[in-house]
Formats: C-alpha cells, structure tokens, sequence
C-alpha cells in the first residue's frame, strides 16, 4: 500500500466583512490535505490559525513533515503520536477519514455516531460592529433561532442591547474573543445575564482567567481558546461550564471525539464551532455535533462562494454530508 499526499492553499471569499476582537477578513484562507491511495482520494480541510501560531505555510510544511508516514499507512491513532494538536493535524486526520470511508465503503458517520446523524441547528454569526450595525445584521437573521454575537470592544452592553432588541424572539450566545478585562466582565456579564443570552464564550484571555472560579456565573461561560485537547480539561474545571471543540484546535476529529467525551464525563456542556471555512471542514464537524449543546457551524454560511457538493443549510438547519463532500 502507498498513499500519495498532497496540499493546496485555497481562498474562499468572505460575503462582506468578518470582524471579531482580533481583526478583520475579507477572505477564508484554507489549506486542504488530499491522500491517494488506489485511486481512490480522502480530503480534509483546516483554516490556520495565527492566534495558535500557525500560517498557511507552516501547515504545509507540518503536513509535508509526515509525507513519508502517510504513505506507509499510518494510522489516525498513531498520527495523533506524529503530529502536535493544531490545523495541520486535522487535514490529515480528516483526510484520512474520508479515504477510509471511501476505500471500506463504509460511511464515516457509522464509525463516528453512536445513531445515525440527522440535521442540527447552528447558531448565525453577527459580525462586530457599531450598535447600530451589528442590530443590522440582527434584524436581517431575526427569524434564525440562534445568534452567536461577536463582541470584545468597548461599548459591549450597547451591542448586546442592540441585538436583543433586533431580534427579540432569537436565542443569544455572546463570544468575546478574550476581549474582555477583570474591570469589565461583571458589568458585562449582568447585562447578558439581563437580556437573557444563553451562553458566554471567551471572555478573558487564555490564562488569565483564574478570578471565573472567583465571580458569579449568572450565564454559563464557555471555553474556546483556552481549551484544545482532551489535556485541557482538568485546568478548566471550576472556571468553564462549557467547553467550545474545534475540529482545528484538537487537530481532527479522532483527538476531537475523545476531548467530547472526556468533556462530558467530566460535568461540561459541549459546543462544537468552527472557524470560517468550507463545507469540506465543517462536514466531520457535523458528526462531532450530534448531541451537542450547541453548534456553531455557519461557516459557509458566511462565504459568499463554497465548495460543490456543499453541506445543505435549510434555514439554520445544516444536515450530515452527503459522500460527494466527505466520508
């Protein structure tokens, strides 16, 4: 057996803008993995990162790093051992998801799921803006059950009044990108406690977030950046309630189902999100999500071109893949 490896950087158009706390894109940056094997092709795709590090040329060069493992059939167990957490490791293992479904004829989800998947409701992303706009893109997205509020400015109560009253019968997350300080976050998280927001993501930075075991919870809180692995979690517990997995924070979803099921055992809700790509990275993400407290899957959602064969969205109901996208 010899797998043939490939990697391309791809762009994606973003419809508008995307802004968070840490800045602004136009674009989706993506960098896809293809594994060959008897003709047979396995894809996956991660977006790099530079908050963890990462460009799109250092996840080439991590994914060229295991070119040679690759083609003597290595494992998703044993690459999990090869490769570090991160965007790099979750082409391939996804990649490799893929080619085994396709080379087994068995679908991934049957390898995955415990019961068939079936479609889930993902939270729409409102973009950070001014009150005014970001109310905007409230009211445009009124009828989705779920919004995902990016804030991390100043002025983040105006912003949270806003939006709840755009869309007043839309449940809210709120995630701060850990743009939020020590001096800020009570006042901040009362107001959300007030217009009734579902859950909090992010609020502090990564590591500096020790006084959340010390304050009043009056939303659940949820980690993103400061949770990656399975590893994680012990550090978490007493400061989260919740924790946020991503398909290129755990490096796949081999490493990104045990994090889930050691994040339940352990007393914490799950969300599975996502950053913003293609149908093709968040279609394993899919499978992860199934009984998840909340999803956040929008990513092509907020493309303004996907790939073919693209994930269906009804509405803010994504189904599971179909074998023309993934697994």
């Amino acid at each position: 057996m010899t797998r043939e490896l490939a990697t391309d950087i791809e762009g994606f158009p973003i419809a508008g803008v995307f802004t968070i706390s840490r800045g602004s894109r136009t674009e989706a940056r993506v960098v896809t993995c293809t594994v060959h094997e008897n003709g047979v092709r396995g894809q996956g795709e991660c977006v790099p990162y530079p908050r963890y590090g990462e460009s799109e040329d250092s996840v080439v060069e991590q994914i060229e790093a295991v070119r040679q493992e690759i083609a003597d059939g290595i494992s998703r167990a044993d690459l999990v051992k090869a490769m570090p957490a991160g965007a790099a490791r979750n082409a391939v293992d996804c990649a490799l998801w893929d080619l085994e479904a396709k080379l087994s004829g068995k679908r991934a989800s049957m390898t995955a799921c415990a019961i068939p998947p079936r479609p889930l409701q993902t939270a729409y992303t409102i973009s950070l803006a001014a009150p005014e706009e970001m109310a905007a893109q409230a009211r445009a997205h009124a009828t989705r059950p779920l919004l995902k509020v990016k804030l991390g400015g100043e002025n983040d109560a105006a912003r949270i009044h806003a939006v709840a009253g755009a869309a007043p019968d839309s449940r809210l997350i709120v995630d701060a990108n850990e743009g939020w300080t020590e001096n800020n976050i009570r006042e901040n998280m009362l107001v959300a406690a007030e217009f009734h927001v579902a859950l909090i993501e992010q609020p502090l930075p990564a590591g500096k977030d020790e006084i959340l075991r010390d304050i009043p919870h009056p939303v659940p809180i949820c980690a993103d950046e400061s949770v990656h692995t399975a590893d994680s979690l012990p550090d978490l517990a007493g400061l989260y309630d919740f924790v946020n997995i991503k398909l290129d924070k755990t490096g796949g979803l081999t490493a990104a189902l045990e994090l889930r099921d050691r994040a339940r055992e352990m007393g914490f809700g799950v969300m599975v999100g996502c950053m913003v790509g293609t149908s093709l990275a968040m279609a394993p993400a899919v499978l992860l999500a199934q009984g998840a407290d909340f999803v956040d899957l929008d990513g092509p959602l907020l493309l303004a071109k996907d790939r073919s064969h693209g994930l269906s969205y009804s509405g803010s109901l994504v189904s599971p893949p179909s074998p023309q996208l993934w697994g």
